[in-house]
């Protein structure tokens, strides 16, 4: 789509300083190339001309020169909890909710080691903490940076080519120099740069947004902690903007809602059978139970960092192969199946 299209302007203008001059000596109108540069004008309205005028002026292929698929979307990151009920928005920002111990920079690792296969620079902006787990996170980071003034050289270098993901603690919210960072990075055309903020004192849990405006939020839940459930994010407290509007495919939004309100029905039929037994249910209801345990058994899921420690190795399923399995459990085909044999897998065994 047009409005997913914006020029390099970055690499643009690093590659040829005194732009305005040169489209002129190239032939081109100052004006257009300087509407183009602030998106007053559309990549989609430009003429083919004007844009391989451009590339040969900056000695790049028009691939590079144009950035695609800039528009609100996810990021799959092959942990099926997190794509099916809060995905990552692309240049977005993403809140981690815990209490202590409970995985938070775990997953930040795994996060961190996933879009880096995915081919995005990893950068984490160093807390000089030394709370346990941090150490994970940097051995998953390509760049670790101290401050602000070398986190922003750092981007600076990297975003004409990859899209960044950045690890920030807290602090850097409270101390007004995250968003000091991203004025100076605020830049029209450039790879946009997706935030995950983590509260290595954990205390955000009991505060109403701590981070200020996020993208996405997943928040951890006790009860999966418990019973050693992993990732531990709570699927009815978890939220993404992208799954807001028409940004989202209408089969991950309805097999998303279909699973949200099975494991809400199910959290309440749990609370009522550790009370009181099975004896107090009914048995439609404890048809539900059954499926909503085998659908959480599921969405457990081994990571790559945790292999060392588990001797399981991590798994990476595509959205696809995510909303497939869901709606199999969904349907009722795994109804007969124990959920132990679900728990801490991959995908579900093909069908016979």
């Amino acid at each position: 789509m047009d409005e997913e299209l914006q020029l390099n302007v970055p690499l643009l203008r690093r590659r040829v300083p005194n732009l305005t001059t040169a489209a002129r000596e190239a032939g081109l109108r100052a004006a257009t190339v300087s509407n183009l540069c602030t998106g007053k004008i559309p990549i989609g309205r430009a003429e083919v001309k004007t844009l391989v005028a451009l590339a040969s002026l900056a000695g790049c292929s028009l691939d590079e020169l144009i950035i695609r698929g800039s528009g609100l979307r996810m990021i799959e990151t092959g942990i099926k909890a997190l794509d099916l009920f809060a995905p990552v928005v692309r240049g977005g920002t993403v809140g981690f909710v815990a209490r202590p111990n409970m995985g938070q920079l775990v997953l930040l690792a795994e996060l961190m080691l996933r879009l880096k296969k995915r081919g995005f620079a990893t950068v984490f902006w160093d807390p000089h903490s030394d709370t346990p787990g941090i150490n994970h996170v940097q051995e998953q980071s390509e760049f670790i940076c101290s401050s602000k003034e070398d986190i922003h050289k750092q981007i600076v270098e990297l975003r004409e080519e990859k899209d960044i993901v950045i690890g920030v603690d807290r602090s850097k919210v409270l101390s007004g120099e995250l968003l000091s960072l991203r004025e100076s990075l605020k830049e029209v055309g450039a790879r946009p740069i997706t935030i995950a903020l983590v509260d290595t004192k954990c205390e955000v849990i009991d505060e109403e947004g701590a981070y200020g405006p996020l993208d996405t939020l997943w928040k951890f839940d006790a009860d999966l902690i418990g019973r050693s459930i992993y990732p531990a994010i709570d699927p009815l407290a978890s939220i993404s903007t992208v799954l807001e509007g028409p940004y989202l495919d209408a089969v991950h939004l309805a097999t998303q809602q279909r699973a949200r309100k099975l494991l809400r029905r199910y959290k309440e039929l749990r609370s009522l059978v550790t009370a009181q037994g099975f004896d107090k249910i009914s048995a439609p209801d404890l048809l539900l139970y059954n499926k909503g345990e085998r659908l959480e058994a599921y969405l457990a899921q081994p990571f790559y960092v945790s292999e060392p420690y588990t001797n399981v190795p991590g798994e990476w399923l595509t959205l696809y192969e995510t909303l497939e399995d869901v709606k199999r459990i969904l349907g009722g085909e795994m109804d007969h199946t124990e959920p132990s044999e679900l728990f801490f897998k991959g995908r579900l065994a093909a069908r016979a």
